[in-house]
């Protein structure tokens, strides 16, 4: 995708107009059961010299993750094109973690902090994005990270998560199934950045993108013949073991990824 990239005020490039704080103060009465206000997924890139210090910072963060408060679910995830979903795929340039925050004050607090100070010290990009969940269903290390959000519509720019533990008997064909679809998502109008996640390189795989708009995500997710043929055999086929899949509008949008902002250009909704 190349597209031009954004100034926000201050000088950082992208940056939505939407405001993570304010967007997510709106009433949380009538968004569902245990629906956390904001999930946020900072993605940062280090420099080839810097990949051995990003992977020493991903298990020491870890640790400290747990302590960090009003943080109700984190996940610290490698990255990857996504296109096959073996180790070779993986990007050791770029790092990532998802948190979903129970008070966005604190998520505010924590971007200041000693963990984010510490990835500043290695990176030379960041991408923020700030996210509210629509829908979601599924676990994700048996829990329900995004609660169980009441549909409802958004204008403008949304994401998709999906995550699953593969069952080994079912990684073959898993990984056969995989290329077509990741060749068709690449040519699909309206998607503004995708990802290949992982928590291991082999087995807890997943996906994030991120699209001008909810048509360009359905379109993409219910009408692209390579995509509904696969959702239909890991059905029958009981290809996972558990399994995620999310919805989020997004709320604002900040940095680079790859020396790009995401949403530069992108069309009116």
């Amino acid at each position: 995708m190349s597209t031009e990239p954004g100034t926000e005020p201050g000088g950082r490039p992208g940056g939505t107009p939407g405001n993570a704080t304010n967007a997510t103060a709106s009433s949380s009465a009538a968004a569902g059961r245990d629906v956390p206000p904001l999930v946020t997924l900072t993605v940062w890139g280090v420099g080839p010299t810097a990949v051995a210090a990003a992977a020493l910072r991903m298990a020491l963060d870890r640790r400290h993750l747990h302590r960090v408060p009003g943080l109700r679910f984190a996940k610290l995830l490698g990255t990857g094109d996504g296109r096959t979903f073996t180790v070779r795929d993986a990007d050791p340039l770029h790092w990532a973690l998802l948190a979903a925050w129970g008070d966005p004050a604190a998520a505010a607090h924590f971007a200041t902090g000693p963990t984010h100070r510490a990835w500043e010290r290695l990176a030379r990009e960041r991408l923020e994005l700030s996210l509210r969940p629509l829908t979601s269903r599924g676990l994700w290390s048996g829990r329900e990270p995004f609660g169980d959000p009441l549909p409802r519509r958004v204008h403008g720019p949304v994401a998709a998560l999906t995550r699953a533990r593969i069952r080994p008997l079912s990684t073959r064909a898993f990984w056969r199934a995989v290329p077509p679809v990741s060749q068709d998502l690449h040519s699909v109008p309206g998607l503004r950045l995708a990802l290949g996640i992982g928590e291991a390189p082999v087995g807890l795989q997943g996906t994030f993108s991120l699209w001008e708009s909810t048509g360009a995500l359905v379109e993409f997710a219910h009408r692209r013949a390579a995509h509904v043929e696969v959702v239909g055999r890991t059905a029958r086929e009981r290809w996972y073991a558990e399994e995620l899949f999310a919805r989020f509008e997004l709320v604002d949008a900040q940095g680079t990824f790859r020396g790009e902002y995401p949403l530069a250009g992108r069309a009116a909704a």
